[in-house]
């Protein structure tokens, strides 16, 4: 535990963009070589428009990381939050305080951008991607980047979490959310192991289904016992899903970077109000997501 802790003290930047470029890396390269889905896409284009997203993320957590510091700093110096109110230490000291990280900063921050009209809108953004694999983890708006990064400052503060654990957090945060977006093809078998205790693959991509209800389902990012103690857990058979919104399934709404940018300042689109997209959504063969056998 030591060695963990001292190592995420003084984490060299080069070290965390190495933890970024080398999941995408390594999630693509898995992808390739045993996709569950055969994806019919200009994959440099697809990647071209996320890693623009990805860009910006990286740009408004830098610009903010200082306000991390500083709450790191003062719930460590004034023994505030629960992990310290607990009395923890070690093991139960690192393992509450991600989970509460977890539940804050990614888990209560996605399912709030599902209930509220407003916050939907920045959120449209990651969800219009109809083609879904490593690079959609950090394809969000840059203001919805601001407000996700509002709630880690916020959990870091309900936490108490010490530098350490925000920069562990944030690795596994990244790592995980690129796991969880793969379009791999995992053993059935694994999945039900790592499915109790994570966010996989097969758990978190019914919630990119193109509508509702399932888009409002298994909201996790990390720990996957959110979903289940909260009621939004589901399993949903992978080759019946669809990726998108119904709201949005234009290619310009779907794959062009300025569009993409102004979509949450233009007018709110009911699902309701987009029944007749069926004919639209029912262009895109259904070829297009044939399982890999």
């Amino acid at each position: 535990m030591e060695n963990l802790i001292a190592y995420f003290s003084d984490i060299p930047a080069s070290h965390r963009t190495a933890i970024l470029v080398g999941g995408l890396t390594i999630f693509l390269l898995i992808e390739n070589a045993a996709p569950l889905f055969r994806l019919k896409y200009n994959k440099w284009k697809h990647l071209g428009i996320n890693m623009f997203f990805t860009l910006t993320t990286i740009i408004v957590n830098f610009a903010m990381a200082f306000m991390l510091f500083l709450a790191a700093d003062w719930v460590t110096t004034n023994e505030w939050g629960l992990i310290h109110w607990l009395g923890l230490s070690g093991f139960w000291f690192a393992l509450i305080g991600i989970m509460t990280l977890d539940f804050i900063g990614a888990w209560l921050a996605h399912f709030l951008q599902h209930k509220s009209k407003l916050l939907w809108r920045l959120h449209l953004v990651h969800h219009t991607d109809q083609n879904v694999d490593v690079t959609t983890a950090n394809r969000h708006h840059p203001v919805e980047s601001i407000f996700r990064f509002v709630f880690t400052f916020l959990a870091v503060i309900v936490a108490g979490a010490p530098l350490w654990m925000v920069f562990l957090y944030q690795s596994l945060s990244v790592t995980l959310s690129q796991f969880n977006h793969s379009n791999i093809k995992m053993p059935v078998w694994l999945d039900n192991i790592l499915v109790w205790i994570v966010c996989t693959p097969n758990m978190h991509r019914v919630h990119h289904h193109y509508r509702q209800p399932y888009t409002d389902k298994n909201f996790g990012n990390i720990f996957s016992c959110w979903d289940r103690i909260f009621g939004t857990y589901i399993e949903v058979e992978n080759s019946q899903l669809r990726y998108g919104l119904d709201t949005h399934m234009s290619e310009s709404e779907a794959n062009d970077i300025p569009t993409l940018l102004k979509l949450p300042f233009m007018r709110y689109r009911s699902p309701l109000e987009y029944e007749e997209q069926e004919q639209l959504t029912n262009r895109h063969e259904q070829d297009e997501f044939t399982r890999v056998s």
